[in-house]
């Protein structure tokens, strides 16, 4: 099966990579991405399906669109700006468990299907020094949340993970197979 990533994500092309047959074409969106969603959960699927269709618009075929979110008590984290606010971000991370959700979207001619996979995410207690090195990587400023579980600065850091490891990462592989072998 051919499909096209909506995605500039580098980590988004990888995990693709897991689910065999797939011959996968890559093509950033150009969608706006200014939305306003009742939840962090609409969020993500309204990001997704806005990605996708955009590609879809410009392509055709088959296209997935993905957007993850990292959320705690309800408030949506975004990509820092400064290395004052990814500080902020892990004050607010620190200690407590929050959510990353993904929002896929699928979109062919004949059919779109949209999902969201939850994952719940337990940091430790904060430590200046560790966030203050993981910080100085330049790691954080690309990623939801301000940071990617996969990396090694985060291991002292992350304490638990309650669902899917790809799903933080990126994108929830386990969920696009089946939505793909179920639909399309």
């Amino acid at each position: 099966m051919i499909v096209t990533l909506a995605s500039a994500s580098p980590r988004r092309r990888e995990l693709i990579k897991k689910i065999e047959g797939l011959t996968v074409e890559v093509c950033p969106s150009g969608a706006d991405e200014n939305v306003t969603a009742t939840s962090p959960e609409e969020l993500a699927k309204t990001l997704a399906l806005k990605k996708a269709s955009f590609v879809f618009g410009e392509k055709g075929g088959i296209v997935i669109g993905a957007d993850t979110i990292v959320a705690i008590n309800g408030v949506v984290l975004g990509k820092p700006t400064s290395e004052e606010q990814a500080r902020e971000f892990f004050r607010l991370l620190c200690g407590n468990t929050h959510e990353v959700i993904t929002g896929i979207a699928v979109v062919s001619k004949d059919k779109t299907v949209v999902r969201a996979e939850k994952t719940k995410v337990v940091f430790g207690a904060y430590d200046e020094e560790t966030v203050n090195s993981y910080i100085k990587t330049g790691s954080p400023f690309d990623k939801a949340g301000g940071y990617g579980i996969q990396d090694e600065g985060m291991k002292p850091i992350v304490k638990g993970i309650k669902g899917d490891f790809d799903n933080v990462v990126g994108l929830p592989v386990k969920l696009l197979a089946k939505i793909l072998e179920e639909n399309f």
